[in-house]
């Protein structure tokens, strides 16, 4: 996928967020997004929220830098949409282009979270249980 760069209106206007086109949106992106831990509980919250949520309202095990990767990546796969409110930078699923483009991905992949989740097993776990049982 090609960068998508931060653009700053000439006069000073407010900064806006480069999304790929609905059409532009590829099934390998967005699973390769939604394969991460992080990135996969960001994409709950959101579900969860019936609108945007700022940035800081998202508590991850991970450092300030990182996390403002994780949103980008989601960004730049088309899974969320990312825009200016002041300073806060807002964020918001793009169900509605994900369910019309993947029918059903979206809610299949948040509903087998869910069951991992009250099973126990986090995304990490889930792999290193996995590995402690395989075969060597």
């Amino acid at each position: 996928m090609p960068p998508v760069a931060t653009t700053t209106p000439t006069g000073g206007g407010p900064r806006v967020l480069a999304h790929p086109s609905r059409d532009a949106i590829r099934l390998e992106d967005v699973l390769h997004a939604l394969a991460d831990p992080v990135r996969l509980s960001i994409v709950r919250v959101l579900a969860d929220a019936e609108g945007e949520c700022s940035c800081s309202v998202f508590d991850a095990p991970v450092s300030k830098s990182t996390l403002t990767h994780h949103f980008r990546v989601l960004r730049e796969h088309g899974v969320i949409t990312q825009t200016y409110r002041g300073t806060a930078k807002m964020n918001a699923l793009r169900r509605e282009d994900l369910a019309d483009l993947f029918p059903g991905l979206l809610d299949t992949v948040l509903a087998a979270a869910r069951r991992q989740e009250a099973a126990g097993l986090s995304a990490g776990a889930g792999a290193a249980a996995a590995g402690a049982t395989s075969p060597s």
